[in-house]
């Protein structure tokens, strides 16, 4: 007997322990009841302020909407009046409001327990996007997973990291306000897999690919994805490069200097909107720390400004419509305009242009004692639906009707901003337990743009790119949703990109290609097909153009995070394509639609001083830029490292697709030589200030190891004289890893100096186009051979180049041997960058290209063919020491990538073959006369195609003979 109960008992001991793991486990919950009055239960309830009279009944009011848009079966909360839908972002408002609500003694201790007893009981049993994350949106009704048109979506649409951060804070807020939910909430965030939103120390959201594949995207632009990242804190999540303020310039709107996210639209397909409510929210919420303080100030200054300068009052942020679109962007700046007013696909909407209810309250408690704030506060403060249903999202400003959208965020916000200012201004959850970055020093940070060797880093651009928050609304009909997530579904309009977002002074041109040459033509077929793998890597690097690429113009961005084009990254471009079609990674079609667009935009861009074309254009307006993306229209001079760089570009299409020979020839004979090409050299042209801010260009030799052999044999092609800047004559040579390494030419011919530095770039370009001749082969032999000797010394892996990256210093010079220090990383400034060090994703594609069979080669290629967005194409490499992948994406590297693929299908041909036509309209008006323009005095090529097979390359030839 006593056996049988000791039996009995080990078994109920059993039994209790397993219910409570699985209790756990499943997050069964417990129904939790509160154990403290609104007085004394924590320092929430301190409401050292009440509301006035006034004050509640705006209170009242924005909490009528929750009460009208309850969802009993859920207890979830609708995001727009009468529709059933709702995203994380959403029910963190919903959370936000029900909080400050309960604080406000509008409701009772019974009501609020039984109304989150309810959502936490159905949230915590909500279907998670691959088991991982909340879906981006659900069905407020019945919690089941949807798309943004509210229809079921079995897989889900993925989860936004964003969205995470907003609820992560709402429910510290609850947890710390109400703590008898805390374990209930520890386990529903114990169900999630907060760690697959994280990468690289950054925010990643999820979205699901038409083939049903998931894929991860970085989320979040200057402004919201700080405030998520804290969110993610609060529950010791670290994001660090996510809290940083970088990739951000300055920009001046209305003579205030706004800072802004610099990747726009335009070169990452997000938008970098500026906008109140997340500096409101930082406000409210953490406390105006640090930069936030001087930041959000500037951005109320700016908006004032525009007031006082044309009367109409402005309050701009992002917002729900009562018509279609149903949703937009009113922002103190985005993608490159200053107030522009745009859907989520970037499309110019100024007609809906609102003054924003939420953020004329935001502002004006935030500021009490702005007398500005208050204005616009009360242009708005009686705008409530009149059966007390909630506030409208704002008022138009053309029209001065009433945008009469009622949602959850309007109303949630105003909630919090109301509770705030009864805690007498004190932040909701404060500054403690995370962390703000530190204020710039300067004030102002901005990448180069460009690609061209001659590119440094400039001031940054005087025309405000916004900051950023990747909110975005369904696209459907109902009014939408305030979810900081990029909608799936194409906005009705099908305006293109760049026919937007244009400053007045700069209008948009729509670039007329130019006329069609004939049927395109298939690509012969290639010796070595590439393999599926191999396929995989072209298309990764020709999305980087479909996904930079401007409509409107044809003109590609450099990089992906400015907006910028120069000659040389469009000679990139244009390598690009025709890798792509002799690939087959693109239809001829697509080929010839791309190509003569883009001849037809070369055909309009300015030049400078009439003489050639400028440093830099902004691809969508081919108005002239500084590198730093900032408006020059007087031009900042020519590079005639970029000019050889598309004429080698040029000439490659003409001799392959002999039907644009005309065409391109008409382009390049408008230019003038005269300047570029004397006395067998190469030159470029700048332009200085004098004291009286005069603009004086200076021309000056080229002298960039291995860019200006480039060059050279680019121009030899098109008949130039230019032996002296060719490849040959003496190096000056260093050793490194017991290996002569060249670091100058040596010359008596100019005392130019510029910053030396030996990387692979320009040697691999070289030896990819215009082969190996014996001189340029020992070159390039020895900058490989240190390379490789390095990796067998110490194992750590070499590709040296010059990278292009989204954080400062944005330029990193990987050199081979730089200041006489081998191995040294240096910015465009000069200055070492001991951290620094790249593995170049394209020096590894093009070495394994031309060394196939070299065992180093073989271990650079394994080592980078899995750095890239399968969308966005290959990041420029990764970081020596940590591993790390190094984010930004450029032309330079994508278009070498794709050039090699190509070398290595042609069985390791030269990729610019000769080209004997010479009737052509170049030759004809150099056989006619020089007419003033500098052209070659002679109609033969400087050039010549030796045919060593298997070892074919270019050399310097004169008038027809070898020198």
């Amino acid at each position: 007997m006593q056996e049988r109960r000791y039996q009995n008992l080990l078994r109920w001991i059993a039994l209790f322990l397993c219910g409570t793991f699985l209790q756990f486990l499943f997050c069964i919950p417990t129904v939790s009841l509160a154990e403290n009055s609104v007085a004394n239960a924590n320092s929430c309830g301190q409401i050292t302020a009440p509301l006035t009279p006034e004050e509640k009944t705006y209170a009242s009011a924005a909490w009528q909407y929750f009460v009208n848009n309850y969802q009993a079966n859920t207890g979830f909360t609708n995001s727009t009046n009468n529709y059933p839908s709702g995203t994380l972002w959403d029910i963190g408002n919903y959370l936000m409001a029900l909080n400050a609500v309960r604080w406000l003694d509008l409701i009772k201790q019974s009501e609020f327990d039984s109304r989150l007893n309810k959502f936490l009981t159905n949230f915590a049993n909500l279907k998670l996007f691959e088991n991982a994350l909340p879906n981006k949106v659900y069905n407020a009704a019945n919690g089941q997973m949807t798309d943004y048109g509210n229809k079921p979506v079995e897989k889900g649409l993925g989860w936004s990291a964003l969205d995470v951060g907003r609820i992560l804070a709402a429910f510290h807020i609850i947890r710390t306000c109400h703590p008898q939910y805390k374990e209930w909430l520890n386990g529903i965030i114990a169900k999630w897999q907060v760690a697959r939103s994280l990468k690289d120390d950054q925010l990643y959201g999820a979205a699901v690919l038409p083939d049903g594949k998931t894929l991860l995207v970085q989320e979040g632009r200057l402004g919201y994805e700080e405030y998520a990242a804290r969110g993610y804190e609060l529950w010791g999540f670290k994001a660090p490069k996510a809290l940083a303020l970088e990739p951000f310039k300055f920009v001046e709107v209305n003579g205030v200097q706004i800072p802004v996210d610099t990747r726009d639209y335009q070169t990452t397909n997000a938008n970098n909107y500026v906008v109140s409510e997340s500096y409101i929210l930082d406000g409210i919420e953490f406390g105006l720390e640090g930069y936030l303080k001087v930041y959000a100030a500037n951005l109320l200054e700016a908006q004032k400004r525009r007031f006082e300068s044309t009367g109409q009052l402005t309050a701009v942020s992002e917002d729900n419509l009562d018509q279609p679109p149903y949703f937009i962007y009113n922002t103190v700046y985005s993608n490159g305009v200053a107030w522009a007013a745009i859907t989520e696909k970037n499309v110019a909407k100024p007609e809906f242009r609102n003054i924003s209810t939420k953020a004329a309250f935001g502002w004006r408690y935030l500021y009490p004692d702005n007398p500005y704030a208050q204005k616009i506060f009360d242009a708005v403060k009686d705008l409530r639906e009149p059966k007390g249903g909630g506030f409208y999202a704002g008022l138009y400003e053309e029209t001065k009707q009433t945008n009469k959208s009622l949602t959850g965020n309007t109303n949630g916000l105003i909630m919090e901003i109301l509770y705030y200012k009864a805690r007498g201004n004190r932040p909701l959850i404060g500054g403690s337990g995370v962390s703000f970055a530190k204020m710039p020093s300067g004030g102002k940070s901005t990448p180069a743009q460009s690609n061209s060797p001659d590119a440094t880093s400039k001031a940054p651009a005087q025309n405000p790119p916004p900051s950023s928050s990747t909110k975005n609304p369904p696209q459907n009909p109902p009014p939408s949703s305030s979810t900081k997530n990029p909608a799936q579904n194409p906005p009705a309009s099908s305006t293109s990109t760049a026919q937007v977002n244009q400053p007045s002074s700069s209008p948009t041109l729509k670039i007329t290609p130019i006329s069609p040459v004939g049927t395109p033509q298939a690509p012969p077929k290639l010796p070595n097909p590439l393999t599926v793998v191999q396929r995989r890597y072209a298309q990764a690097a020709w999305n980087y153009f479909q996904a930079n690429s401007q409509s409107a113009t044809g003109l590609i961005s450099d990089r992906s995070d400015v907006k910028g084009a120069t000659l040389w990254g469009l000679g990139d471009y244009l390598a690009a394509l025709n890798a792509a079609w002799a690939l087959e990674i693109i239809s001829p079609k697509e080929f010839d639609n791309r190509t003569r667009q883009l001849l037809g935009a070369l055909a309009q861009i300015p030049l400078f001083a009439g003489e050639l074309p400028s440093r830099g254009y902004d691809p969508q307006t081919l108005q002239p830029v500084d590198y730093g993306g900032n408006p020059v229209p007087e031009g900042t001079g020519w590079s005639g490292l970029d000019v050889g760089r598309l004429l080698a570009a040029l000439y490659s299409l003409k001799t392959d697709h002999p039907e644009y020979a005309e065409p391109i020839d008409r382009i390049v004979l408008d230019w003038s030589y005269l300047r570029v090409v004397r006395d067998g050299i190469l030159f470029s042209a700048t332009v200085i200030k004098d004291k009286n801010e005069r603009s004086l260009p200076r021309v000056n030799p080229e002298t960039r190891l291995g860019y200006e052999e480039y060059a050279a044999r680019a121009f030899q092609l098109w008949g130039f004289d230019i032996d002296k800047s060719a490849v040959g004559g003496k190096y000056k040579t260093a050793s490194v890893e017991g290996v002569e390494v060249p670091i100058e030419r040596i010359r008596t011919d100019t005392k130019s100096k510029v910053n030396q530095y030996t990387v692979s770039n320009p040697f691999l370009l070289y030896a990819l186009e215009f082969g190996l001749d014996p001189q340029m082969r020992s070159l390039f032999t020895a900058i490989y051979q240190a390379q490789a000797q390095r990796y067998r010394h110490t194992e750590t892996l070499t590709a040296s180049a010059t990278t292009l990256i989204e954080r400062q210093p944005y330029t990193i010079h990987s050199s081979i041997i730089a200041q006489n220090q081998p191995w040294m990383a240096l910015g465009d400034d000069g200055q070492p960058l001991p951290e620094g060090r790249l593995v170049s994703s394209a020096v590894a594609f093009a070495y394994y290209a031309l060394l196939p069979e070299d065992s180093y080669t073989q271990e650079l290629i394994k080592a980078i063919t899995d750095l890239y967005n399968p969308l966005l194409g290959f990041y420029e490499g990764f970081y020596e020491k940590t591993g790390k992948t190094a984010l930004g994406s450029t032309s330079s590297t994508n278009s070498m990538i794709l050039q090699s693929l190509l070398y290595t299908a042609t069985k390791q041909q030269p990729l610019i073959r000769p080209n004997t036509a010479m009737n052509s309209p170049w030759w004809q008006a150099i056989t006619q006369s020089d007419s003033g323009r500098g052209l070659p005095n002679t109609a033969s090529q400087k050039s010549q195609f030796v045919n060593n097979s298997p070892k074919n390359y270019w050399i310097t030839v004169k008038d027809g003979n070898q020198p």
